[in-house]
């Protein structure tokens, strides 16, 4: 009788200790729980504010702005301690960002819209900023003195940061906001792409932009431009190319090496590369690696008589979108004051002019409309591809370059600072655009 009694005991015991560790139907539960509601929204980087504009995609209107250097104070007492992150630093003010700290390069978000993740130039960093209570939750600091563009893997466990100075790319898990590996780049890593499988990175470095050294005779003062393809899973590279040796052997000569934004095509046969001082891009065969098509865009009269060592940081055009059906480009075109959206096929290109040294294009989520950042007028071009018109203008803060398209829960948006209180008067809303460009 003692032996069942103190059998039941330990039994209850047992019981008891399963409840409250292992609560019956717990898994059951979480399981059937619906995620919290997620929209889609604009993430503008004003990167000489340090701020980012966060814009409804299809009223065209700034739902919020958020401060990404809340902990500025901080940086800069730490780099009264580090001479030479501070000399980079001033540097980076003298010769990127003419005359401007650079606070804001580059942002996505999580796939719950909980955070944004940004990268910060000027503080050689990227964080995680919560986008409920605009607080930094996490820092990883590049190794390097500058962080630049970013890319995201399809399923959000993986953040690619291009660590300027130290010719390496960062891998980071922007869940945990911890650096988890990195792969070799040439001088100065800049964009990275994903596979749409998440298997491949596509990546390109851009070399010294800003040395005055723009000649094609003194091209070899640029440092190593390499475009690579690199296994996301294990970082190995698993192809690097020299595009301007490339080009030359087919003939083609005097080509930048440094491929600025590209594009991959949606069967991920061909590539579209901007190249340094290059009006246009290059079609580029992802199977056989050679060079396929030259696409010559207009020179304006400015870009005409502007020297080469006075394009900015090389960019002759620097901002590439394509359509997700894969039939149209939408291109920025940087030195000549235009966007365009450009016929896949034929090449052939429809120009809106007047736009002020445009500096990104990224299509929104639906792919109805391209957005290219108009960097010298403190706003974004709303072009839809089908109609191939300008729909509008949105205002936004100081030198609008990267944007990318993300979410952000729906209960937060309520939280969001209110606009209202923007001291540069930009919050009136998109400014409608009658402006039809010119068919070619």
């Amino acid at each position: 009788m003692e032996n069942s009694l103190w059998r039941i005991r330990v039994l209850l015991a047992v019981v008891l200790v399963m409840a409250v560790f292992f609560p019956m139907g717990e898994g059951k539960a979480n399981a059937s729980q619906t995620p919290p509601e997620t929209q889609s929204v604009l993430f503008v980087g004003n990167n000489w504010d340090g701020t980012v504009d966060i814009i409804d995609p299809k009223k065209f209107t700034k739902l919020s702005r958020i401060n990404v250097i809340p902990d500025i104070k901080e940086r800069e007492r730490d780099l009264l301690t580090n001479p030479v992150a501070l000399m980079y630093k001033l540097m980076i003010r003298k010769l990127i960002g003419e005359g401007h700290d650079q606070y804001v390069d580059d942002m996505f978000t999580s796939r719950d819209g909980r955070y944004v993740y940004v990268s910060r130039p000027s503080l050689a960093d990227v964080v995680g900023i919560d986008l409920r209570t605009q607080e930094i939750v996490w820092r990883v600091k590049m190794e390097g003195y500058r962080s630049d563009h970013m890319a995201i893997s399809p399923d959000g466990t993986r953040l690619l940061v291009s660590d300027s100075t130290a010719r390496k790319v960062q891998v980071i898990d922007p869940r945990e906001g911890r650096k988890v590996g990195e792969f070799e780049s040439g001088d100065s890593p800049h964009e990275s792409n994903y596979s749409p499988d998440g298997k491949r990175i596509y990546h390109a470095s851009v070399g010294h932009v800003w040395t005055p050294t723009d000649q094609p005779i003194f091209d070899f003062t640029k440092g190593d431009r390499w475009f690579q393809i690199v296994d996301a899973k294990t970082n190995k590279i698993i192809k690097r190319l020299d595009i301007g040796k490339t080009l030359k052997e087919y003939g083609y000569k005097d080509y930048s090496s440094a491929v600025r934004p590209m594009v991959i095509s949606p069967d991920e046969k061909t590539a579209y590369m901007q190249l340094s001082f290059f009006h246009g891009f290059l079609e580029f065969d992802l199977k056989t690696f050679k060079p396929l098509r030259l696409a010559q865009l207009p020179i304006s009269d400015k870009a005409k008589n502007t020297p080469r060592e006075q394009y900015i940081l090389d960019s002759a055009h620097h901002g590439l979108a394509m359509n997700p059906k894969g039939t149209k480009l939408c291109a920025a075109g940087t030195m000549s004051d235009y966007a365009a959206i450009v016929d896949r096929g034929t090449f052939k290109y429809k120009l809106f002019p007047n736009v002020d040294k445009p500096y990104w294009a990224t299509n929104s989520a639906d792919g109805k409309y391209c957005f290219v950042s108009a960097s010298g007028e403190d706003s974004v071009v709303v072009l839809n591809y089908d109609s191939e018109q300008e729909v509008t203008r949105i205002p936004v803060g100081d030198h609008p370059q990267r944007m990318r398209m993300g979410v952000i829960r729906q209960d937060y948006v309520s939280q969001l600072p209110n606009t209202e209180h923007d001291s540069d008067n930009d919050s009136k809303g998109p400014v409608p655009s009658n402006k039809s460009g010119k068919a070619h």
